[in-house]
């Protein structure tokens, strides 16, 4: 079974081959979103764009972006989201949109990159 290990919360879980990344850190209590976002989400249907997660390790093992994600995080759908992919379009996806198929490492609450390097040019 791949293993999912969540780098804020020190925390590794195996999850079934094909699960989807967001129904299972939610199982394992990990807590995906912050601020308003842990009452008003869109509950996984990838159109907030607030269960963002940052890929450290082991984006091969995830499924590719679809439609949904792309036009919510690339597109420019939800202007958050759209801003803090800047900089990280490889690295950044969404855990409701993802399915696990082998080992990988993520940052939870991943971060707008307003200010960083990659923003401004």
């Amino acid at each position: 079974m791949p293993k999912v290990t969540f780098t804020k919360e020190k925390k590794t879980i195996e999850v079934p081959a094909g699960s989807n990344l967001r129904r299972e850190a939610r199982r394992a209590g990990i807590e995906l979103y912050k601020g308003v976002h842990k009452y008003a989400n869109c509950m996984g249907l990838g159109m907030c764009g607030s269960c963002r997660i940052y890929v450290k390790k082991g984006q091969e093992n995830l499924s590719q972006p679809g439609f949904v994600e792309k036009f919510t995080t690339k597109l420019g759908a939800n202007p958050e989201a759209f801003f803090a992919y800047i900089g990280h379009e490889n690295e950044m996806r969404l855990a409701c949109q993802c399915t696990v198929s082998g080992d990988i490492e993520v940052e939870t609450q991943a971060p707008c990159n307003w200010h960083g390097e990659k923003f401004w040019g």
